[in-house]
């Protein structure tokens, strides 16, 4: 029996009419995907997992992990770059989002024009600690030493995130030390507590546990506040270096061209978690404050990183890679 233009004009409409009822349903419809491009076990992945928890359940959809680790979270960055502006595609990004376009030569999207934020989700506190060996037991001490030995303290970074903070440091505290590069966090961590290396400025999540055991000595915070995990520390810019203020962030991405009611829709379930009890206990117990902001706060706040960490750059000679 043949088939004839008017029954395949019917199932053209039927086909016309399904899609159109799928697209009419509320947002989301199906899994989300959010990318941490980062490798699994950092700061940013165990955020990411706590967040996801939640917001499954809030969403009423699986909101699925994908770590699509490389070249500074550039690589997972450019693929929601390029992913449908449908709102299913996330990114979960940290503070080298705002570092990478002054140290990458070449990045395939603009930073600023080709992402919506959603919302900055937490700020993770960086410590300055010193291996016991060195003589030093304040920030001030510290300077002294090195400026009576320039260039001959060695300080590790496992990236340009971690680095630049040092760098700034530096620069604010008039002092010169020697950038020593790791390619991971682990290999860094474990030569400063070897002793291999004498100074870092890092995330606490990964220093606490050998702060408390006594094999790091911490000096200061970063944050321009003092921190509810080490209330007894102080800042950087109490210690002896005023104006200082240096976080690891992270905040949450979509393309630029989601829809404005996707993009209100993911800011108050952001919020929402961000500011649970259970949540804010649980990160500020790691060394992290959460934060949520607004996109147009999350916004300006990208725009103002960019700016900073681009002179920070510049003043310590950092010239862009690749």
């Amino acid at each position: 029996m043949k088939t004839s233009a008017c029954q395949l004009f019917g199932c053209g409409l039927a086909a016309l009419a399904v899609a159109a009822a799928a697209s009419a349903q509320p947002y989301p419809n199906k899994p989300v995907r959010l990318i941490v491009p980062y490798a699994p076990g950092g700061g940013t992945d165990i955020l990411a997992r706590l967040i996801v928890q939640k917001l499954t359940e809030s969403l009423g959809q699986p909101v699925v992990i994908d770590n699509r680790a490389g070249a500074d979270g550039i690589v997972g960055s450019s693929l929601v770059a390029k992913a449908p502006a449908d709102g299913y595609t996330m990114l979960l990004a940290s503070s080298s989002h705002a570092i990478n376009p002054t140290v990458h030569a070449q990045i395939p999207y603009d930073t600023l024009k080709e992402f919506a934020c959603v919302s900055q989700t937490a700020s993770q506190q960086l410590v300055l600690v010193v291996h016991p060996s060195l003589p030093v037991n304040s920030v001030k001490e510290l300077i002294a030493y090195a400026m009576a030995n320039p260039d001959q303290l060695n300080f590790a970074s496992s990236s340009k995130a971690t680095q630049l903070p040092m760098e700034l440091f530096n620069t604010m505290a008039g002092i010169r030390m020697t950038h020593i590069p790791y390619k991971g966090s682990g290999p860094a961590l474990n030569d400063l507590v070897g002793g291999q290396v004498k100074v870092s400025f890092g995330g606490a999540v990964s220093f606490t546990p050998h702060i408390k055991s006594g094999r790091l000595r911490a000096l200061a915070i970063g944050d321009a506040k003092r921190s509810a995990f080490m209330p007894d520390l102080p800042t950087a810019a109490e210690a002896g270096v005023p104006g200082y203020e240096a976080t690891i962030w992270t905040g949450l991405y979509l393309p630029v061209a989601t829809p404005k009611a996707i993009v209100t829709r993911l800011n108050a379930e952001v919020v929402k978690i961000m500011h649970q009890p259970e949540l804010r206990e649980r990160l500020q117990a790691q060394g992290s404050d959460p934060v949520g902001s607004s996109p147009e706060e999350c916004d300006a706040f990208m725009k103002s990183e960019i700016a900073k960490w681009a002179k920070v750059a510049k003043d310590a000679g950092i010239k862009p890679e690749g």
